[in-house]
């Protein structure tokens, strides 16, 4: 049988690409200790080298969508930290739409079957609701995170969705929670300092009885206030098909 090669460039890409940050080693620096640790150093690049910063930050985004590494949450945050909540947010939107299109073209073209029998049972689980408004759904599943992002990304793909579709709901779906992460993260620079500097005076003690801990955590930082908002944006997003459901029933029960 042959093979068409072309089917696999996106896969190719990406590999490349995730292949050479990983050999940087920048992906150590996914943890709130290591940022705190280079806060300085980091702020002064960005301060010095806007643009190449706006586009090594971008390109660590989408590799990191596109191959479900962990610590987006953790990137959301230092993007706000880097760049300010607005325009930190903007450059997250973009990184994480252009990632999960990335998911999108792949599961398209060259190793569908594989990532299908990775997705596994949560498939089942949005293949049911998913003819009832392909639209709807997807914002759902983007403002309220209930699927593993991974799955929320490869799903639509090898359910039938229209890229169009796929890439607006995106967009617009991932809105609300980034700005929220990006804006949190353009004040916890003052927290990331004071817990580096507890942490590294607990080191100096050298006392075999502390347990020094750099105790700075995505959950901490948000309210629960700010998680019944996303919710209730999402509950939004599902009423064309509860209304579409009701008018069905409606239909059945006159006929």
């Amino acid at each position: 049988m042959k093979i068409n090669i072309r089917k696999f460039i996106p896969l190719g890409i990406f590999i490349i690409i995730f292949g050479g940050i990983w050999a940087t080693g920048i992906h150590n620096y996914f943890s709130f200790q290591a940022i705190a640790e280079n806060q300085l150093q980091l702020e002064n690049y960005v301060l010095n080298n806007l643009v190449y910063s706006v586009l090594i930050f971008m390109l660590i985004y989408i590799v990191s969508v596109s191959f479900s590494l962990p610590g987006a949450s953790i990137l959301s945050l230092l993007g706000g930290l880097l760049f300010g909540g607005f325009f930190g947010g903007l450059i997250i939107i973009v990184s994480a739409t252009l990632g999960a299109i990335g998911v999108f073209s792949i599961a398209k073209t060259s190793i569908g079957n594989l990532l299908r029998k990775k997705a596994g049972k949560w498939m089942e689980k949005i293949a049911k609701e998913f003819n009832d408004g392909a639209a709807s759904y997807l914002l759902f599943l983007r403002l309220v995170p209930i699927f593993p992002f991974f799955v929320v990304n490869l799903a639509p793909a090898l359910l039938g969705a229209r890229f169009w579709t796929y890439a607006w709901t995106t967009f617009v779906g991932i809105m609300p929670a980034t700005f929220a992460y990006s804006f949190v993260g353009a004040g916890i620079g003052s927290i990331l300092s004071n817990e580096n500097e507890v942490y590294q005076n607990c080191i100096l003690k050298n006392d075999s009885n502390n347990i020094c801990e750099f105790n700075v955590s995505v959950g901490s930082l948000f309210s629960q206030e700010l998680i019944s908002g996303l919710v209730a944006l999402g509950a939004v997003a599902l009423i064309p098909i509860i209304l579409k459901k009701l008018k069905k029933k409606s239909t059945a029960d006159q006929a």
